[in-house]
C-alpha cells in the first residue's frame, strides 16, 4: 500500500507532478487566534443546543446535571492540557493516531485509523451536519415534522459545501472558521443574556431544591458524561493540525488555556438560562432545547436562536471536517491508508484526497443517521482511544525523562485522565450491557484482518499503482513531507 509514485514516472507534460516531496508540504498558517477558533469553533456545535436534555435525563436533577457540565469541562482541560504536553515532544500532525504510533508501535496506531477514518470521524461530521440541516429545514415546516428525506438531503448538502472550501483554501476555511466561532459566541450570549433577566425577575426555581432526584449509580453518570462530553468534542483538535499551526511550542497549550475555560463558563451559564426559563419536564419533553428556550424567552424572536444553531453546527462541522481529513491525510503519509490519501494539492497545499474521502463516507453515514446513537458510538470508540494515548504520556514521562520538553504538565493530570477515560469505557458496559459495545470492539479487531497483508506484509495489488497516478492526474496532487 505504501508504494510512492516516484519522480520519473511521472508525466513529463506537467511541471507540477515533478515536485519532490521535498517542496510540498502544509503550510504553518494557524495563528493563536486560529487555533483557539478551531478549538471553541469545533467545541460549540450541535451539543450544546441538545444534549443538556440528555444530561439532565441521566442525572435527575438541574444541580446534579451542572455539576456534570463542569466536570465535563474540567476533564476537557485536564486532556488538553495533557495533549499539550504530547504535541510539544512530538511535534506531528495526527493527533491521537501519531502519538500512539510512536508510543506503541503500527498495530494499535492502524487500528485508531481504521475505527477513525472509516467510521468514527465521518460518524461525527454526519451527526453534526444532521443536526445542522434540522434546524435549517425546521422553519419551512412550521406545525409539523421535517421530512426524514429532506433533511438529509441538507447534511449531504453541508458536508458537500464543507468538502469544497476545504479543498480550495486553508486560509479559506479557517477564515470560514474564525467568523462562525464569534457569531456562535454572539447567540451564546444571547441565551445568558435571557437566564439573566429571567433569574433577576424572580424565576429562581433552579436554585430551589436544585438536587431533588439526583440519580446515582455507576452507570447513569457514565452515560450523562457522555451526552456532556459530546458538546465539549473538539478539545484535542489543534494536536491533529501541529505541522499547520505557528509556532506550535507556545501557542498550542496557550490556545488550550484560552479556549477550553471559555467554553466551559459559556456552557454553564446557558445551562442555568434554559433551567431559568424551562420547567424540568419542558426540557426533557424538548427535542431541540435551545428553540424551546427561545420561544419562551423571545417569542417571535425565536428564528435569531434558530439561525445561531445553524451557523454554530455549520461552523463544528467545518472544524471536524478540517481535522478529521488530517488525520485520514497522516495516516496514509505513514502508510496506514492508500498512497492517494497521502498528497496533497500542487497549487493550493491542501490534502484534497484525503478531505474527498472522509466527504464520500460521511454521506454514506448520513443515509441511516439516528443521532444518540451515533453519540454514544463516538464517545465510547473516542474515550477508549483517548485512554491509550493518555497511557503514551505516561509512558514517556516515567521511562523518557529527559526529552526536550517545552511544555510539561504535573504526572498527575494525565492519570487522572486515564482513570476518567477507563471510567467512561467501562461504565455503561457494566451497567447495562449491549450488544452495540459488542459489536463496536469487533469492528475495532476487525482491522487486523486489514493490517496484516496490506501493511504488515505489504501486499498491493498491481492496479493500485495505476490508480494511484490516476487520481494523482485527475486531482493534481503530489506526495507530500512533513512540515519541521
Amino acid at each position: 500500500m505504501k508504494e510512492r509514485i516516484k519522480e520519473d514516472n511521472l508525466p513529463s507534460c506537467d511541471e507540477h507532478y515533478r515536485k519532490g516531496t521535498e517542496n510540498i508540504h502544509l503550510k504553518r498558517q494557524l495563528g493563536l487566534f486560529s487555533a483557539v477558533s478551531l478549538i471553541a469553533g469545533t467545541m460549540i456545535g450541535s451539543g450544546i443546543f441538545m444534549s443538556p436534555e440528555g444530561v439532565l435525563r441521566y442525572m435527575g436533577s438541574p444541580g446534579a446535571s451542572l455539576l456534570i457540565w463542569a466536570a465535563c469541562g474540567l476533564l476537557a482541560m485536564l486532556g488538553a492540557l495533557s495533549y499539550a504536553e504530547l504535541g510539544t515532544v512530538i511535534k506531528e500532525s495526527g493527533g491521537e493516531y501519531i502519538y500512539i504510533l510512536r508510543n506503541f508501535g503500527p498495530l494499535p496506531a492502524f487500528l485508531l485509523a481504521y475505527t477513525s477514518v472509516v467510521v468514527v470521524r465521518p460518524a461525527s461530521i454526519a451527526a453534526i451536519s444532521l443536526s445542522f440541516a434540522e434546524y435549517v429545514v425546521t422553519p419551512f415546516y412550521q406545525g409539523c415534522p421535517s421530512p426524514p428525506l429532506v433533511v438529509k438531503c441538507a447534511a449531504a448538502a453541508c458536508v458537500l459545501v464543507l468538502v469544497v472550501i476545504n479543498c480550495l483554501n486553508v486560509r479559506l476555511a479557517t477564515s470560514i472558521m474564525n467568523i462562525f466561532t464569534t457569531a456562535k459566541l454572539l447567540v451564546l450570549l444571547v441565551i445568558i443574556v435571557g437566564g439573566v433577566v429571567h433569574l433577576i425577575e424572580g424565576n429562581t426555581q433552579v436554585l430551589q431544591n436544585a438536587f431533588e432526584n439526583t440519580a446515582t449509580g455507576f452507570g447513569p453518570v457514565g452515560v450523562a458524561f457522555y451526552q456532556g462530553l459530546w458538546s465539549y468534542d473538539g478539545w484535542n483538535n489543534l494536536n491533529y493540525v501541529t505541522e499547520e499551526l505557528k509556532n506550535p511550542e507556545v501557542n498550542l497549550p496557550r490556545a488550550v488555556m484560552i479556549a477550553i475555560p471559555l467554553v466551559t463558563c459559556l456552557y454553564i451559564l446557558v445551562n442555568v438560562s434554559y433551567f431559568a426559563a424551562l420547567t424540568p419536564s419542558e426540557l426533557l419533553s424538548s427535542d431541540a432545547v435551545a428553540i424551546s428556550w427561545g420561544a419562551k424567552v423571545l417569542g417571535s424572536w425565536t428564528w435569531i436562536i434558530s439561525l445561531g444553531v445553524a451557523l454554530s453546527t455549520f461552523g463544528s462541522a467545518n472544524g471536524t471536517f478540517f481535522t478529521g481529513g488530517r488525520l485520514c491525510y497522516v495516516a496514509a503519509r505513514e502508510g496506514h491508508m492508500p498512497d492517494a490519501l497521502s498528497m496533497a494539492h500542487v497549487k493550493r497545499l491542501t490534502p484534497s484526497p484525503a478531505l474527498i474521502f472522509t466527504s464520500a463516507v460521511s454521506l454514506i453515514m448520513i443515509i441511516p443517521g439516528n443521532f444518540s446513537s451515533i453519540v454514544n458510538f463516538f464517545s465510547f470508540t473516542a474515550w477508549l482511544f483517548y485512554g491509550i494515548t493518555i497511557s503514551g504520556l505516561l509512558y514517556l514521562k516515567i521511562k523518557k525523562p529527559d526529552l526536550p520538553r517545552p511544555y510539561k504538565v504535573p504526572i498527575i493530570i494525565p492519570i487522572i485522565v486515564l482513570i476518567a477515560s477507563v471510567y467512561l469505557v467501562l461504565a455503561p458496559i457494566i451497567d447495562s450491557p449491549q450488544m452495540e459495545y459488542l459489536y463496536v470492539i469487533l469492528f475495532i479487531l476487525s482491522g487486523i484482518i486489514v493490517y496484516i497483508p496490506l501493511v504488515h506484509y505489504k501486499w498491493s495489488p498491481k492496479c493500485f499503482r495505476s490508480i494511484t497516478l490516476q487520481l494523482q492526474l485527475l486531482l493534481e496532487v503530489a506526495p507530500t513531507a512533513k512540515n519541521t
